[in-house]
């Protein structure tokens, strides 16, 4: 069986366009892991403010309300660039990039393969899955293929 319908080119759709459509989606994986590394980046600056909360109060049961004062009252809650907390700059980056390069990469796919996803990775599967065996098959509705005598071969395309 071939790559279900939904992960298939358009007719008239040339290698050239596939490839770039390919390469618009590579650059908006590499986004989508810069926003999972600007995410972990807030995360780990609200836990660190926390965190220094708690020495605080730690240095203050300990006897050090001078040096716990003046830890509060510079760093605890403090923002880490100029009148920014880590979630905003999480709010501008997702307003200002990562939703505008998502309605592009969006509006190409849909003007030039109506809409579908995957096309380049699709036929790099269907040229690289050894077709009939098992574990290679090309959708998770194909059924597993029978042990037959013959070898089973690359690609088809």
């Amino acid at each position: 069986m071939t790559a279900h319908p939904e992960h298939q080119r358009p007719d008239g759709v040339s290698d050239a366009t596939v490839s770039a459509l390919g390469k618009l989606s590579e650059a908006l994986e590499t986004v989508e892991a810069a926003r999972g590394h600007l995410y972990a980046f807030h995360r780990l600056c609200g836990t660190a403010d926390l965190t220094l909360g708690e020495a605080v109060r730690e240095l203050r049961e300990a006897g050090h309300a001078e040096l716990a004062e003046r830890v509060e009252q510079e760093l605890v809650g403090r923002n880490i660039v100029e009148g920014r907390w880590s979630f905003q700059l999480v709010e501008e980056y997702d307003d200002t990039y990562y939703s505008v390069f998502k309605e592009h990469e969006q509006r190409a796919r849909d003007e030039l393969v109506q809409g579908r996803r995957h096309l380049y990775e699709a036929e790099m599967k269907e040229d690289r899955r050894t077709h009939g065996a098992r574990h290679h098959e090309s959708t998770p509705q194909d059924e597993p293929a029978p042990t037959a005598p013959t070898a089973p071969t690359k690609g088809t395309r």
